[in-house]
Formats: C-alpha cells, sequence, structure tokens
C-alpha cells in the first residue's frame, strides 16, 4: 500500500510539472540583437495584446501606451491600457532596478511581492505573482513572462500565466518604440 501512494504521489508530481510552460534562457545568450531593457523602455512605447484562456479562446485585447525614463538606477514605466475587449486595470507604474549584469527586480502596485528578471542575449525573463479577477474572486496566479527583441524598435513578448503548475492563460503582446 505505502509503494502505491509513493507511486501516486511521484505520478502526479511529473504530470503537474510537466503542464506549465517552462522556457531556458540560455538558449538565447547569443541570439542578437541584443535586448537592453532600459534602452528600450527610454522613451514612448505602444504595444498591442490578447490574452487567451486555457482553451485557446480570446478573452481580452488591449493597447498600451509606455511612457518610460531611467532616474539614477532605475527604470519607470506608466502604462495605460485601453481594452477592446474585457477589461483590466487602467493604469500601472513599474518600478525597475539594475541587480547586477544582466539582473533586474521591480514593483508595481496590483504586483505581489517582487518581480525578478534576468536578460539572456536577445531575451528577457521577469517573473512575478498578480491577484487577477476571476467571476466575484481574486485568483492569484504566477506570471512567466518573455521579451525577445526583434530589433532596437521592436519586441515581442509572451506570458504564461500559471496556477498550482498548470498553464492557464497566455498573453501575447508586440511592442514597437515611438
Amino acid at each position: 500500500m505505502k509503494d502505491l501512494f509513493r507511486g501516486w504521489v511521484l505520478l502526479c508530481a511529473i504530470a503537474l510539472t510537466g503542464c506549465a510552460t517552462h522556457l531556458e534562457g540560455g538558449r538565447y545568450q547569443s541570439v542578437e540583437p541584443e535586448f537592453d531593457l532600459f534602452a528600450f523602455f527610454d522613451g514612448s512605447v505602444r504595444a498591442w495584446g490578447l490574452v487567451q484562456g486555457r482553451d485557446g479562446e480570446l478573452v481580452q485585447r488591449f493597447t498600451v501606451d509606455i511612457d518610460g525614463r531611467i532616474e539614477g538606477n532605475q527604470l519607470i514605466l506608466d502604462e495605460t491600457f485601453e481594452y477592446a475587449i474585457g477589461d483590466g486595470p487602467k493604469t500601472r507604474t513599474w518600478v525597475i532596478e539594475k541587480q547586477g549584469d544582466a539582473g533586474y527586480s521591480g514593483s508595481a502596485g496590483d504586483i505581489s511581492g517582487l518581480a525578478n528578471g534576468q536578460s539572456f542575449g536577445n531575451a528577457f525573463h521577469w517573473q512575478y505573482e498578480m491577484d487577477i479577477p476571476v467571476g466575484e474572486r481574486m485568483i492569484r496566479v504566477q506570471f512567466s513572462d518573455w521579451f525577445w527583441a526583434l530589433d532596437e524598435r521592436r519586441l515581442f513578448n509572451r506570458s504564461y500565466l500559471q496556477k498550482f503548475g498548470f498553464d492557464v492563460a497566455e498573453v501575447t503582446i508586440f511592442m514597437e518604440r515611438l
């Protein structure tokens, strides 16, 4: 009986770890153009995005205007959202600090705790937790954001929202410096 229980626990652990998207940053280390978070967002950026549920259905479609500025060791991003489908926050302000050569940490009013990021060549990985509305409740999910520089003016972003080790939604965003 004990072996059966151990086998069940192992099977559940394997199943849960296989249900979330995991990308390896090291694969992008030598890919160009190299992405510089502060340089890209210093100024005005326009973004177009959509959110899809776990089943692939479109949940939100939005645009966001981002005004960024560098103050000392910090990058401040003021974001203003407009929604064509769905609803969400109208504004968000990120404060991001460099932590060594390729590391970053940041916060925003609707983010739980600190966000942490790491640069990898043309890619940037950003992770944080956020409470999102689902019906009448707020559910805490983990965000795993991956950004890839297409060139010095354009950026592609995929965000994987995860709960209990499962992908529950995906966000796709295209960004362009103005």
